[in-house]
């Protein structure tokens, strides 16, 4: 009986254990989360419309602006040794549309000249890029680029990284935090699938273009 009471506990134990590792799993990565789910913190975050951003010591705050329109394409936040650009989508209420856009964008690459391999990230299956690109002194040169797609509750978030964190993904944690810091405001309207959420520019935002090599 003894015995057998132990193993009982055993099985317990272990049980508890994998639920308990389970759990870690699920809550490696925190976010990027909805920003209706974004708690009453007092934290001072910057709300840009579709994405709402909390400030970091380090990281620049940039908007990449089409001159033509005037609209706001996408939020950059440079560093150091690289910058991430964000970007977030319409995405239905169930299905992988980043399975459906990396396709896309590798078969982009490939008309430019790229090249774009997938591999496995602490988000899921990402993308590692290069293309040509032209500096602005009419030289060109290789830019390197990690592109990740995370789904959402309605939306998709896409995360550009460039510089050193798409050259050495295994050695980019502290940009994979600020990924995970991301909220995105989806909105009750309809919207097709695929289109950029809008993105406002607040008054004290810097217009410029993003990071070249």
């Amino acid at each position: 009986m003894r015995f057998r009471r132990k193993s009982e506990d055993d099985v317990n134990a272990a049980a508890e254990a994998s639920l308990l590792a389970e759990a870690d799993e699920q809550t490696e990565v925190a976010g990027p989360v909805d920003a209706d789910d974004l708690p009453d913190d007092g934290t001072d975050r910057v709300d840009l419309g579709s994405l709402v951003l909390t400030p970091e010591e380090g990281r620049e705050l940039r908007l990449q602006v089409d001159e033509a329109s005037g609209a706001v394409q996408s939020v950059v936040l440079a560093g150091k040794d690289g910058a991430l650009e964000l970007r977030a989508f319409s995405a239905p209420t169930h299905g992988d549309l980043w399975s459906e856009v990396r396709p896309q964008i590798a078969a982009d690459m490939a008309q430019r000249g790229g090249t774009a391999t997938e591999r496995e990230g602490r988000f899921g299956t990402e993308l590692l890029c290069q293309v040509t690109v032209k500096r602005p002194d009419g030289t060109t040169a290789a830019q390197p680029s990690r592109i990740i797609g995370i789904n959402g509750s309605r939306w998709l978030l896409r995360a550009t990284l460039l510089g050193r964190p798409a050259v050495e993904p295994d050695s980019s944690e502290a940009w994979e935090e600020t990924i995970t810091a991301v909220a995105v405001r989806r909105g009750s309207h309809a919207m097709p699938v695929g289109e950029a959420l809008p993105i406002v520019m607040p008054a004290n935002a810097r217009r410029v273009e993003p990071p070249t090599p």
